[in-house]
């Protein structure tokens, strides 16, 4: 009878570049994998190095400092005993590879090259490697000295093969690969394979996990047992947030799985599993006969045994009743929560006392209460972090960020003592700015701890305005007082413009004003939301530039349903009146008669502008694909004629192209929508576009001639 086998996975919050943190996580994960009684353990995708190097994957350096690093794991004495399957960037005959490094005992079993790269949305690894072409071949590899002084090897095998135990056969696969419609685990398990390793860097969408666990589900139908790892955190990248969600899966079920969400840098997860259960599983006529048929790969030889001797006293793991999913606004909340805390602790290096916390403008609206409820939310994560986990690396990075002396004991007793000393926030109103919004901001401030100022910028917007009428005689007004509606705009922008200018001055100098020692300064927050952005509906360098924007990835009907779930799980009955007011930039004149509406001001609802959003992007619909679907979408064909359909789609490409020129600066954000608009590194297009008039003539065209034909239907029935 097949053995029973213990196997460890992980996910690692690696740190581009962050050589020896990588490494001392690496080995750390590798000693909690060994205590638990694992023989084989697999780690995230290029985990010496962290994943996002981007262009430094063109550089020697790192490729000599991961194999430094390597030559230290392979020869540490914690890490042998045990089959270890290692993520490193790897140069083979000039040419880079995305590799998978597996090791046993100070020697290096096989270097297994990516067969199928990730360039899709916010992935480019085809501008650093090269996809290993040439399947189930294998040749000789030259070991880097520093490691062949270790593992007395000259040369390793480098290709596609697969490693064969005392008592089963392993196979490697590298995170895309998974994703792909004839993935490399068909083959291998077709060839004998029970053990499946997947190493990723796979980074959080709402709504993605359950697609990555459907997809691992899906590989193991036919029988065996996946392994999957992954990277947590964000790593440098400063738009992405990798989502953990380590597990083990068997058969179509999944066994063991670690959090998607969590501050600790190492987790790693284990289980133990029957061999006989593949076995057996894998008995149909059909698999046999495609089995007996499947090209052979070439076996390394892998002198261990991963099962449990016949005394053996290991009880096997249950497999999971359900996998726990979270809901989308659990996800904003503990992604985004999770997200910030990463990029303040990694700021400066992961080491200065230089940045103090965060800044944000408090409007009373809904976004910017969006960013200050995710603020909230990390002080949330690290508190818990703390009393409940007595998380010493939390702890550490705490007591740095608040500026405590290095043998200070404080600990935080509520989530709102750590945002009155790392969150600011500041009302900047105007003449234009209501009682509501003002009172509204100030009440949010106080639930949640911030260190909050109050404040009117009127003289700042006159003495702008000022020095334009001494300059040209001309004194510009609102459109409620006459003024055209350049004068209008203008005057709206001076307005939010001047928030930014002052922001930024707060941000450097709050700490100073709040005596903090080695003073430092603030990492301004934006509150821009995805649908806002895809639309151009703000202002170029106003409050949409700041340092990083938790919410410039996040759909605002996706906003609002996460400030209705923040109002019960945060208890913040102020939430409703959020929730409750109308949308509004109040950048104009209030008369009895004209309330600034951002929806009016739009010409579009949030809810219209996320379904063509959705469509431009994931459905990859032009003007004319995107009229001809929507006319064949019930929601939209009950709800509104032809021609209305034909404006809608008119207007958000009008004005998508001409506020291209916006989205091309805006401020890096969380990718959190799977239809973002981040020109820098998902959503690239052209800045400056024509004016579609063949695709919006071709509209205009149908739907003269749809309402023909109604109007002809229509006499008929007559």
């Amino acid at each position: 009878m097949a053995p029973y086998v213990t196997l460890a996975t992980c996910s690692l919050n690696q740190w581009a570049l962050d050589f020896e943190g990588n490494r001392d996580r690496i080995i750390e994960s590798i000693r909690q994998a060994k205590a638990a009684g694992s023989n084989l353990r697999v780690g995230p995708e290029l985990e010496t190095t962290g994943y996002s190097c981007q262009d430094h994957f063109l550089e020697g350096d790192t490729y000599l400092h991961s194999w430094e690093m390597l030559a230290q794991i392979i020869d540490h004495p914690e890490c042998q005993d045990i089959l270890l399957d290692l993520g490193a960037p790897v140069r083979h005959r000039n040419v880079r590879y995305n590799c998978r490094v597996i090791v046993l005992n100070r020697k290096v079993l096989l270097i297994r090259p990516k067969l199928f790269l990730a360039d899709d949305g916010n992935y480019r690894e085809g501008r650093w490697f090269t996809p290993w072409a040439k399947a189930r071949y294998v040749e000789d590899y030259y070991l880097e000295r520093i490691v062949g002084e270790i593992t007395g090897q000259k040369t390793v095998p480098f290709g596609d093969a697969v490693l064969s135990t005392y008592d089963t056969c392993v196979g490697a696969e590298t995170c895309e690969e998974l994703f792909t419609p004839n993935n490399p685990g068909i083959h291998m398990g077709l060839n004998g394979v029970e053990i499946f390793t997947n190493s990723s860097g796979s980074h959080h969408e709402l709504r993605k996990l359950r697609q990555r666990i459907d997809l691992i589900m899906h590989c193991t139908r036919a029988g065996g047992i996946y392994m999957y790892a992954n990277q947590r955190g964000m790593d440098g990248d400063g738009r992405l947030y990798f989502d953990g969600s380590c597990g083990i899966f068997m058969n179509g079920r999944a066994i063991v799985m670690g959090k998607q969400f969590s501050l600790n840098d190492v987790e790693v997860v284990t289980c133990t599993v029957d061999l006989e259960e593949v076995r057996s599983f894998r008995t149909s006529i059909s698999r046999s006969l495609q089995g007996s048929h499947a090209p052979p790969y070439q076996r390394i030889e892998v002198p261990i045994s991963l099962g449990a001797g016949i005394h053996s006293k290991t009880k096997l793991t249950q497999p999971l009743e359900e996998v726990n999913y979270h809901i989308p606004s659990e996800e904003i909340s503990l992604s985004a929560g999770a997200f910030l805390w990463d990029y303040l602790r990694r700021c400066g290096g992961g080491s200065s006392t230089g940045i103090a916390g965060f800044f944000l403008p408090l409007s009373g609206g809904l976004d910017s209460c969006s960013t200050a409820l995710i603020v909230f939310s990390m002080c949330r994560i690290v508190h818990s972090a703390i009393t409940k986990e007595n998380n010493k690396q939390v702890i550490k990075d705490l007591r740095r960020l608040v500026a405590e002396p290095q043998d200070s004991t404080w600990l935080p007793a509520t989530p709102q003592e750590i945002s009155s000393r790392l969150f600011h926030t500041c009302y900047i109103g105007t003449t234009n700015s209501s009682s509501d919004t003002r009172g509204r901001a100030k009440q949010l401030a106080g639930d949640l701890g911030s260190y909050h100022l109050n404040i009117d910028m009127d003289s700042v917007v006159s003495a702008i305005t000022r020095v334009f009428t001494l300059a040209t005689s001309f004194t510009p007004r609102f459109t409620v007082h006459d003024g055209t509606g350049a004068e209008n705009l203008a005057l709206q922008n001076i307005q939010a413009r001047s928030r930014m200018v002052l922001t930024y001055m707060f941000a450097q100098l709050l700490p100073l004003i709040r005596k903090r020692p080695n003073p430092g300064s603030l990492l301004v927050l934006g509150s821009g939301n995805l649908s806002e952005q895809l639309r151009g509906y703000y202002t170029k360098y106003d409050n949409s530039s700041a340092d990083i924007n938790p919410i410039g990835g996040i759909d605002k009907v996706d906003l609002v349903a996460f400030v209705r779930w923040s109002r019960d799980a945060f208890e913040l009955p102020i939430l409703d009146a959020f929730c409750e007011a109308t949308p509004t930039a109040e950048l104009e004149p209030i008369t009895s008669s004209y309330v600034q509406s951002d929806e009016d001001q739009m010409g579009v609802t949030y809810a219209d502008l996320g379904v063509m959003g959705r469509m431009r992007k994931i459905e990859k619909r032009g003007p004319w694909a995107m009229y001809e679907n929507l006319l064949k979408t019930s929601v939209w064909a009950d709800r509104y004629t032809p021609r209305q359909i034909y404006e809608k789609v008119r207007h958000f490409f009008y004005y998508y192209s001409i506020n291209r020129h916006k989205q091309v600066v805006l401020t890096p954000a969380l990718h959190s929508e799977n239809y973002g608009c981040d020109d820098n590194r998902f959503d690239l297009r052209p800045i400056l576009y024509p004016t579609f008039s063949w695709p919006f003539k071709k509209m205009e065209k149908h739907v003269e001639k749809l309402e023909k034909e109604a109007e002809g239907s229509h006499q008929k029935d007559e």
